[in-house]
Order: C-alpha cells, then sequence, then structure tokens
C-alpha cells in the first residue's frame, strides 16, 4: 500500500505510512478502510445523495475504545475528523474529504429497562432499532419521524416529533450519554456529572466530542395510536391552513397535526384525478385516549371538503415508518428551514405561493405543529435554543437528476426568503445545509458565547469541526 494523504487541522495535506495504518488496524476491534477496500464506496455514502466524498480511512468502531482509539489517532497527527451515526443530516457532516471518519453505524444495540423507563441506545442506532424494542413494553421517548435517521444526530442537534408537544424534545429526555472527547477521554455525563458538557451536548451538535452511547427517558405510548392522513385540494389551501392554524391553538398536547404542501403521491385512499396534482395534506397522531383522539381527528374533515382520508388506530412503530418511503436515502436533497410563534396570514400567503411553484413531484414543504411541553423547559436549561417555536418550517427540495440541482436550490432560498419576514430569526440545526455556517449563532442565541466558552475548555483546537460548528472562543477572539 502506497501512503495516503489526509487533510489537516491547519488546511494543508499530509500523508499516512502504510504501517501507520496497520497499526491503527491492529489497535481497534473494528474495521479500519481505504479506497482499495471493497467495502469503502458502500461505507462512504450517507442520505443525501448530493454528497460524495471521499475520506482517507473509515475507521468503523465497536465501542467506546476503538472510538477512543480513532480519535486519539486524527489528533496526533492533527487530520481532519469527521463522525457518523446514521449519516442523514441534510449537510452530509458524517463524511469529509481527506479525513478520518469514525463510522458508528454498526453500534446498534439497544437495551430497555421496562421497571425504570429507561433504553441505553448505542451511537449506531436508528430511530426504527428503539421503536422496535421500547414499543414491545409499550413505550417510547420522542424522536424524529424517519425510521432510518440516525439516533446521535437528532438527538445532539435537538430532536422532535410526534411526542414533543407532550413530552418535550429527544434531548429533554436524555438521561446521560458516554462521550469521548477531543483528549481521547471517555467520560460519563449526566445532570449531576459534568454538568456543564452535558449542558453542551443537549443541543450543541457534534461539537464536544463522539458520543457513544446514550440513557434516554421512556413513556408509556401506545402500542396503539390514533393517527393517518387528511388530504385536501390545493385550491382550498388558505381556508384549510387558517383552520389548522386556529384547530393547533386549543389542540391538547397530546395530538400533533402537520401541514404538508405538496404532489400528491399515488395513495389508495386518492382518487387518481389527484395523483401528481398539488395538494394539502395535514399528518397528525394522537396517543393516549384513542377515543378523544378519533373525536379530534374527525375536526379536521371539517376544515374543508378533502379529497381522501386515512384515519384509524396503528401500531406506533408502523406509523414511524409511514414516510420513509418518501424519503429514502440515495436522492439529492436541499433544505430551508424557519421556526416560527405563530402561522399569520401573510405566512400562509407566502407558503401558498412557494407551493404554486414547485420545481419537482418529490419536493414539498412542511410546517410542524410544535410547542407544548417543549416551551415549558427554559432556554437556559440546555444548549438547544428557539423553545419559543410553536411550528417549524422545512423547506425539502429533492430531486434525482443533477441537472436541476440549481432550479431546486434556488426554489427553496426564494420560499426561505419570503417566509423570513414571520420568521423568528432562530433555527433548527439538524435542518442547516452546509451553505448555512452563517445562522449557527443565530440558532443557539443567548446560548451561543456559553457553548464557544465550553468548546475552548473541551475542544480548543476544534477537532470536531465537521458539523454545524462552534468555534472555540479563541477561534473567534483572533478572527
Amino acid at each position: 500500500m502506497h501512503p495516503l494523504t489526509y487533510r489537516t487541522l491547519d488546511g494543508g495535506l499530509a500523508s499516512l505510512d502504510p504501517g501507520e495504518v496497520e497499526a491503527f488496524s491492529q489497535q481497534i476491534r473494528g474495521t479500519v478502510l481505504t479506497a482499495a477496500d471493497n467495502e469503502y464506496d458502500q461505507a462512504r455514502r450517507v442520505w443525501n445523495g448530493m454528497v460524495d466524498r471521499h475520506p482517507t480511512l473509515i475507521a468503523r468502531c465497536l465501542g467506546a475504545r476503538d472510538v477512543r482509539q480513532a480519535v486519539d489517532f486524527a489528533r496526533q497527527r492533527r487530520m481532519l475528523l469527521s463522525v457518523r451515526s446514521g449519516g442523514h443530516h441534510i449537510a452530509g457532516n458524517a463524511i469529509a474529504d481527506g479525513s478520518l471518519t469514525i463510522d458508528l453505524s454498526q453500534m446498534r444495540q439497544v437495551r430497555v429497562d421496562p421497571a425504570q423507563r429507561t433504553a441505553r441506545v448505542g451511537a449506531g442506532a436508528l430511530l426504527g432499532d428503539v421503536d422496535h424494542e421500547a414499543q414491545a413494553f409499550g413505550l417510547a421517548t420522542p424522536l424524529g419521524i424517519n425510521s432510518t435517521t440516525g439516533v446521535a444526530g437528532l438527538c445532539l442537534g435537538g430532536g422532535f416529533g410526534w411526542l414533543t408537544r407532550q413530552h418535550g424534545l429527544t434531548v429533554d429526555n436524555l438521561l446521560s450519554a458516554d462521550i469521548v472527547t477531543a483528549d481521547g477521554q471517555l467520560r460519563v455525563v449526566s445532570a449531576n456529572q459534568e454538568a456543564d458538557l452535558f449542558w453542551a451536548i443537549r443541543g450543541g451538535g457534534g461539537n464536544f466530542g463522539v458520543v457513544t452511547s446514550f440513557e434516554f427517558q421512556l413513556h408509556p405510548i401506545g402500542p396503539e395510536v390514533y393517527a393517518g392522513l387528511v388530504v385536501y385540494p390545493f385550491a382550498q389551501a388558505r381556508q384549510v391552513l387558517k383552520a389548522w392554524r386556529d384547530f393547533a391553538a386549543a389542540a391538547p398536547r397530546e395530538l400533533s397535526v402537520w401541514a404538508v404542501m405538496r404532489q400528491a403521491p399515488p395513495l389508495p385512499f386518492l382518487p387518481e384525478s389527484a395523483h401528481g396534482k398539488e395538494v394539502v395534506v395535514f399528518a397528525l397522531l394522537c396517543h393516549g385516549d384513542l377515543e378523544a383522539g378519533e373525536r379530534l381527528a374527525a375536526k379536521v374533515l371539517d376544515f374543508g371538503d378533502p379529497l381522501g382520508s386515512m384515519l384509524g388506530r396503528q401500531p406506533y412503530a408502523g406509523f414511524q415508518t409511514a414516510f420513509d418511503p418518501l424519503l429514502a436515502p440515495g436522492a439529492r436533497n436541499y433544505w430551508k428551514s424557519h421556526n416560527f410563534v405563530e402561522v399569520s396570514d401573510g405566512l400562509i400567503d407566502a407558503v401558498i405561493q412557494g407551493v404554486e411553484t414547485l420545481p419537482g413531484p418529490e419536493c414539498e414543504t412542511f410546517i410542524a405543529q410544535l410547542g407544548g411541553a417543549m416551551s415549558d423547559v427554559d432556554e437556559a436549561d440546555t444548549a438547544y435554543a428557539g423553545r419559543n417555536a410553536n411550528f417549524m418550517m422545512n423547506v425539502h427540495g429533492r430531486w434525482q437528476d443533477p441537472a436541476d440541482d440549481d432550479a431546486i436550490r434556488n426554489w427553496a432560498r426564494q420560499v426561505f426568503h419570503d417566509t423570513t419576514p414571520f420568521a423568528t430569526g432562530g433555527g433548527y440545526v439538524n435542518f442547516f445545509t452546509e451553505d448555512e455556517s452563517s445562522r449557527v449563532d443565530s440558532a443557539y442565541s443567548q446560548n451561543y458565547l456559553r457553548l464557544q466558552q465550553l468548546k475552548q475548555q473541551y475542544d480548543p483546537d476544534n477537532l470536531f469541526r465537521i458539523n454545524q460548528n462552534i468555534a472555540p472562543l479563541s477561534f473567534a477572539q483572533s478572527a
């Protein structure tokens, strides 16, 4: 094997002797891949098909000791470092050219303690892994809405889903974590142990180290919930979005209703004449009293004259996979996102205008209903800011042909621009694309300075920088 070139933290290039790579391979239980290995191309692929990057090494770790060895290897050589769990982040931060990629995807263990209602979750676990194990005991914790999303990235950036209005963000349910910091040390963090670092990882992303396992609080959920879809023709968009806004203002916390605007997929409960036409879809889930959920869902059918609906009792874990076909890996994706305190008439008009110019059949704009328990937590209690957001919008450009790159990105940026006057100015870092580093400080608002100070303490050389980066305070002062 010839020497391998890698990128350094200083922006230069350096080389690895084959003996160094072999010695590193012998130090870990997992596998170290290079471009010469058959598994390399598959291992470097991530969810967003636009991302095509070539790390120098991929260390497929099997435990915390492997992670410690990998962090030490990178730090000692000032080697660019990236960290992959589910590989689902829109910006593709799981992988970087010329880096050592710490791949956690094989650490997918989930252990549930039904008596304590807790789950110990490996850093490579996907949402579906946690739901599968926890629902065996009728338990769950707030996670996302796509079963193939990685738990680690979702949690470290905040994490929200169908249960957030009742039980808060994913980080609000994090009890403890094991994390390897830039010095190669494994630390156990919780509210009572290294509390500052625990504060930082609850929303601060991957800036402070590599979390190797998480401990979550679980809640009684299901296993059946009342859930489904109600679809309206786009001609009624203004009417039904206003009705949804008014309904959402008084909705109980156990109910979440999201608005999705896109071209209708060929759903079996819709007339064929609606397939491919712009529609407004209300996706809803109610847990707890299912009879009450049915009564509440019936009110969504009264927003206008629906094209069709599919509502009923179903397994919670099943509904968590309902949108997987629309979010399969490999497509090209570009997102723009805003937080809102309210859905004003002006915002409704701007969103409708954006949907009237949809550039492709897979593109959509959705607005998630939040608030509730998420807003009960004080802004300073975790790194995650934006607790005042009752709604979150994501403009989701999704397509297959690279020839459409400019048109669809420009569409998403235009909708973002047109809805900016109605937004809080904050944002959700898990939805930030790679060209939105300028939004990171506003996303953390009043918590940003403390995060910079903690970054200075735990990662003064910014080893963990392939993320929505929070630079150490000394970096910012010297800029």
